[in-house]
């Protein structure tokens, strides 16, 4: 039986990281077995540009900060190692993960959860192939100038009939 001081501690930690999945708007899973210490760092370099919190944690206390939010569905992915990346963009881990995990046949996505909702890896890899906020604010300026330059073209083929005409209709009178 752990003493009542360690107990405490590991209290602590649960409520931390159960704060910290609550607050997220994102988070993913993986398994990161088998990656060496060069690769690790690259792949936390990305992460913290992104503004994504990467950290290993243990499985007996993940599981019970899942429970202690609601996401208990979660509880059977806690297994072998197990490292969460938590992040306030909706996409930046999965895309992030997702893309190392296809170059790493050992590092695994097991699953997420994006504001309150749970996602198995294949969630999570559907996740992470929609675009990113900017890419898609460009796909939408895209569809709207193109819309306006039709309608400006539109627009500028009936001024230019209309002084097509005014023109004939002035010649003809001379």
């Amino acid at each position: 039986m752990p003493s009542a001081k360690i107990l405490e501690e590991k209290k602590a930690v649960v409520a931390a990281l159960a704060e910290k999945m609550k607050n997220a708007n994102a988070g993913v899973f993986v398994d990161y077995k088998g990656i060496n210490v060069a690769d690790d760092t690259a792949l936390r370099n990305e992460l913290r540009k992104a503004g994504v919190e990467y950290s290993v944690i243990k499985n007996t206390l993940a599981r019970f900060a899942v429970k202690e939010i609601g996401y208990d569905s979660l509880s059977d992915i806690f297994s072998g190692t197990t490292a969460l990346a938590t992040s306030a963009d909706q996409v930046a881990a999965a895309k992030i993960l997702c893309n190392y995990a296809k170059d790493h046949e050992n590092f695994k996505v097991k699953a997420g959860f994006i504001d309150g909702e749970i996602l198995d890896a294949d969630g999570v890899i559907a996740l992470s192939k929609i675009p990113s906020k900017e890419g898609l604010i460009a796909k939408m300026l895209g569809s709207l100038q193109s819309s306006l330059y039709g309608l400006a073209y539109v627009l500028q083929a009936k001024i230019d009939k209309e002084n097509g005409e005014t023109s004939e209709a002035e010649a003809a009178e001379a």
